[in-house]
């Protein structure tokens, strides 16, 4: 299919179109943030004690309203929360794009070559996979430091063992093809059979599995936040807010927890229905 046909079928897809919509409104609130925000300070970290937790579409002394309210700190709620939509969001393209560049080679190599290669590379995959992605995460963020881009590094370099195994597999499974073959009998070397030949096969098995790699890796940055390990302040983060306001789930500004939690799970649910979707317009069956 080619990609104006796969989007015009993911369209029609009525989890495809959700999935589209809701992603879509976010990238174009994470890109006009600051016009959104009342808060044009850099990343609204502008404080007033004063006017701290207010409730939403509160207008301050100076006349700013404040649609989503203010947090512990005074700062505008609203201007917070979609600049920390560009973390989550970058997070996720950065970290799925590290996972892309390790898993992909490791599984070709595996899968093609088999013998002592895939025997070796599969123990390294079994390894990885063994840990739990956020001990692993929090064991990587301790040794590379607390931060923005640390993050991209510690969630990109736990989320290549799926990609890895999904691609092992689906070289073991196209090696025996037809097409395969034959580029052996004309005497194409190995590397121009598994890049060019038995590779482009994986590629719509990949883009389903990017979709919940996205989605991981959001939510692994949000509880890396969550517990401090994440993005630094005045850096906003959604685990970071939660973190911030979870206290406040028991009074009257609940919002303040609420809001950063309801706006993690809709993009993560964007990402799975997404997956969900382009899963059934490229007929992919795991």
């Amino acid at each position: 299919m080619t990609l104006k046909a796969v989007l015009a079928a993911l369209w029609r897809h009525p989890l495809g179109r959700a999935g589209a919509l809701v992603l879509g409104a976010w990238l174009l609130l994470a890109t006009f943030a600051y016009t959104f925000s009342a808060d044009p300070a850099p990343w609204a970290n502008t404080m007033n004690l004063a006017e701290s937790a207010k409730a939403m579409a509160y207008t301050s002394s100076d006349g700013t309203t404040h649609w989503l309210g203010t947090d512990r700190y005074g700062r505008d709620l609203t201007g917070r929360l979609l600049l920390g939509s560009r973390v989550s969001l970058s997070v996720g393209f950065i970290a799925v794009g590290i996972a892309m560049l390790v898993g992909i080679p490791i599984g070709a190599w595996a899968g093609y070559y088999g013998g002592r290669v895939d025997a070796a590379l599969s123990a390294l995959i079994q390894v990885f996979w063994s840990i739990p992605s956020l001990l692993m995460v929090m064991a990587l963020s301790f040794v590379l430091g607390k931060g923005f881009w640390q993050v991209f590094v510690a969630v990109g370099l736990t989320s290549w063992v799926e990609v890895a195994r999904l691609v092992r597999g689906q070289v073991i499974a196209w090696k025996p093809a037809e097409f395969v073959q034959a580029a052996r009998v004309l005497g194409y070397p190995d590397r121009r059979i598994l890049w060019k030949h038995i590779m482009p096969q994986t590629v719509a098995p990949l883009i389903v599995l990017s979709a919940s790699q996205f989605a991981s890796a959001i939510l692994l940055e949000s509880g890396l936040s969550f517990l401090g390990l994440g993005a630094q302040p005045p850096m906003p983060s959604w685990g970071g807010m939660i973190r911030d306001h979870y206290a406040y789930l028991l009074t009257g500004q609940a919002h303040l927890a609420l809001i950063p939690g309801v706006a993690l799970a809709t993009l993560v649910l964007a990402f799975q229905i997404l997956g969900t979707a382009l899963r059934d317009v490229l007929d992919v069956r795991k």
